[in-house]
């Protein structure tokens, strides 16, 4: 039985993942001796609002090793990985599951508090950070609602359980998931309570670990308008503390509006190193400094890197041989993130769209989705079959056949290619 203070304020649509069969095997094993299960915040929170739900996160009134005891009397894969805190993975057909028992803090140290469980659902609400992440559901799609996340939903609000700055020193972490739910869930107006203490505590994030705090900004930038978010952390001073190299937020917006208002292509999709790159005035150096702060991994640093060496080449001058040059030597993928970060920067400064311009811009989109990279046809082998010893020769030669074949723009054939060898070797020879 619960003890929570109000019924239920409406219905949940039947989502998909309520009515799958491992969902309803999974809420038999735990409901098996009477107690209480719901759906709990963000997969609560986005199947209101409509927005994919990528994570089931459960609430129980049983405690976690007697939740352990149901998933195996039920034959459910069980990992504790967070038993010590009250949260309990369920796995069913590849499936996971996090399921939490409710709980109170009875000592708080950071992010690690000590807690007692507990059947009351308002008192677990208490102890969560905003309002939007309260609510819950049951599997039937009850919505429960103790603490007004709904209206603030409704009237796009992100509010923090209770203080503000207690919440935040309770877990930093905090300070920029604010900032990542006002992305998402959050209108012209901000919470000014909210506000005063990311401020004040911003000086303060220098504590948390690089990988959470990427992980933070890069949800940033995947949410919509996201520039709108960053000049709010910008002018609320902390931005300067997890991301000083955030400067160009005219072409992150414009990035963000070509992506997914403006072009309708499927090899275009908001993609959050592009708007990164777009949001940054950085050199190689700063790259590099950036990329090892943020633990970037070595796929993300080699990309930011040619966005960050050629955001600034105008593609849109370059020549026909000089732009298959670029998607050689570039790879069509990061051709493509120069294409949009140049036509971003001319957006900060022409915000008409003039079809002509329009149409040479897609242009150049399409050759990089139409691009097949040419292989060059001949190899080593071939130069040493012609009499060049293994060493440094056979290196310069094929390295003058291939300049030759480039800026013949990659036509020639492996028999003119052989051809231009044996008279590079002959050369090589005479001298």
């Amino acid at each position: 039985m619960t003890n929570e203070r109000m019924g239920a304020i409406g219905k949940l649509a039947p989502q998909p993942w309520m009515k799958a069969a491992e969902t309803r095997t999974l809420f038999k094993a735990l409901k098996a001796e009477g107690n209480e299960a719901r759906f709990i915040g963000g997969c609560v929170r986005n199947a209101i609002v409509g927005l994919p739900v990528e994570d089931i996160d459960i609430a129980t009134t049983e405690t976690p090793h007697r939740v352990l005891k149901l998933l195996e009397a039920a034959n459910i894969k069980a990992i504790p990985t967070g038993i010590e805190h009250g949260t309990v993975t369920a796995v069913i057909n590849s499936i996971h599951y996090e399921i939490t028992s409710l709980r109170i803090d009875v000592e708080n140290h950071g992010r690690r508090a000590t807690v007692a469980y507990t059947d009351d659902w308002v008192a677990d609400a208490l102890r969560r950070d905003f309002t939007i992440n309260t609510m819950s559901s049951t599997i039937e799609g009850d919505i429960f609602d103790p603490l007004s996340g709904m209206d603030d939903l409704d009237k796009r609000r992100v509010r923090f359980v209770g203080s503000p700055k207690l919440r935040i020193e309770e877990d930093l972490l905090r300070l920029l998931r604010f900032f990542r739910f006002h992305a998402t869930f959050g209108g012209n107006a901000v919470d000014q309570a909210a506000i005063t203490a990311c401020r004040r505590l911003a000086p303060r994030l220098n504590e948390l670990s690089a990988e959470r705090v990427q992980s933070e900004l890069f949800k940033i930038l995947e949410a919509p308008n996201p520039a709108n978010t960053m000049i709010l952390m910008n002018n609320e001073l902390v931005l300067k503390y997890v991301l000083p190299e955030a400067k160009n937020f005219s072409r992150l917006k414009s990035m963000d509006w070509l992506e997914t208002n403006f072009i309708n292509i499927d090899t275009i999709n908001p993609d959050k190193l592009r708007r990164l790159a777009a949001l940054l005035l950085i050199d190689e150096a700063g790259h590099a400094a950036l990329a090892k702060r943020l633990r970037l991994s070595n796929k993300q640093c080699s990309r930011l890197a040619i966005m960050t060496k050629f955001a600034r080449t105008p593609v849109m001058e370059l020549s026909q041989l000089k732009r298959h040059h670029a998607l050689y030597d570039l790879g069509a993928d990061n051709f493509r993130d120069l294409v949009l970060l140049n036509w971003s920067q001319e957006k900060t400064i022409e915000r008409q769209n003039f079809p002509e311009r329009t149409k040479h811009w897609l242009d150049l989109i399409d050759a990089a989705d139409t691009w097949q990279q040419p292989i060059f046809p001949i190899k080593g082998g071939d130069a040493k079959k012609l009499g060049l010893k293994q060493g440094p020769a056979v290196g310069r030669a094929l390295g003058e056949v291939k300049s030759w074949w480039r800026h013949g723009d990659f036509q020639a054939n492996r028999r003119q290619c052989i051809y231009q060898l044996k008279q590079i070797i002959k050369s090589q020879k005479r001298q």
